[in-house]
């Protein structure tokens, strides 16, 4: 497929429209925990390298992640999560208020908080471990009434779905969303997304896009399911992140690729948050889904090229432009 043009063709927004842009993120918040350190031998005890940790570090994973980016493009940001009630938990609100979010998170404290522990050594991670369980049924209630006291703030939201169960009832925050006529984004998960009926844009990448519609032979069979698909959701757009293919846009109106930013690709962990959160900020700001897109597409750039769940500044994103 050729490309369109990259560049966006509307400017960035000023600081004064970026602040009065209201983002409310909702799905599984995480808490994503590096461990650092030097290798130098092999453990007696099994054929495994031993990590010597020099130190650790505590970053927001997730929704959390999409808010913080959010936050960091300057628009104002809500995230609504549920957490356990542990050290975890606790982490993800001092992280959240360093980060200016404001987090409406609801605590359940018959189960953990989701936290990724990933063991690096030289760079390289070795290791990861997951702590996660799906919430009961009370906490999705009470979920859904924070959510439907904050709606009316906010001009986008965002669902960002790790499968975690956070987003097991996603239909009825759809529809309330609707009713409230806000521009609703999904970043998806699984291969039902008969769940996501209504959203104005869902953004699968690839993979995602192959479990929801079987594997294509060429673009324009891509683009025949993805329009079938989004007919049948009743979605304004589709947009499929590509990788190193860069970004295309379904809509009524066609199909709009760019290719992706020639960069070293250093850790795609978190990328997908940029992208949407990037996305929400322009959207709520007045931009189109297409310069959204661009601008989310230079931001997905960015972020690959920075070790682990990171987030991109409006300082680097003009830069990029302007490169």
């Amino acid at each position: 497929m050729s490309d369109t043009k990259a560049a966006p063709g509307q400017p960035f927004p000023s600081d004064a429209v970026r602040q009065s842009a209201r983002v409310l993120v909702i799905g599984d918040v995480m808490l994503d925990r590096y461990w650092f350190g030097e290798v130098d031998r092999i453990s007696p005890e099994a054929p495994v390298p031993v990590v010597r940790v020099s130190r650790s570090e505590d970053r927001l994973g997730g929704a959390a992640n999409v808010a913080r980016n959010v936050a960091v493009l300057g628009a104002r940001v809500t995230l609504v999560g549920i957490v356990g009630n542990d050290d975890s938990g606790v982490a993800i609100s001092r992280l959240c208020a360093e980060a200016g979010v404001t987090a409406e998170l609801v605590t359940d404290a018959t189960i953990p908080t989701t936290m990724k522990m990933r063991v690096l050594g030289r760079q390289q991670q070795l290791l990861r471990v997951d702590f996660e369980q799906s919430p009961g049924p009370d906490t999705l209630v009470a979920l859904a009434e924070r959510v439907a006291s904050l709606m009316s703030d906010h001009d986008v939201v965002v669902l960002s779905d790790y499968a975690k169960g956070v987003l097991e009832h996603v239909e009825p925050l759809i529809a309330l969303a609707r009713r409230h006529d806000c521009i609703i984004l999904v970043d998806p998960k699984g291969d039902d997304y008969s769940r996501y009926r209504g959203a104005t844009l869902v953004t699968p990448n690839q993979s995602e896009m192959r479990d929801a519609v079987g594997r294509w032979r060429d673009d324009d069979e891509l683009a025949e399911r993805a329009q079938r698909l989004r007919e049948a959701l009743d979605l304004k757009a589709l947009l499929v992140t590509r990788s190193e293919l860069g970004m295309t846009l379904y809509t009524a109106e066609g199909r709009d690729h760019v290719g992706a930013q020639a960069r070293e690709v250093f850790d795609v962990s978190g990328a997908g948050d940029t992208v949407i959160a990037t996305l929400a900020v322009m959207q709520a700001a007045g931009l189109d889904l297409h310069d959204a897109m661009r601008w989310a597409n230079l931001a997905g750039g960015i972020v690959v090229g920075k070790l682990g769940t990171s987030i991109v500044t409006p300082a680097e994103l003009s830069a990029a432009q302007a490169g």
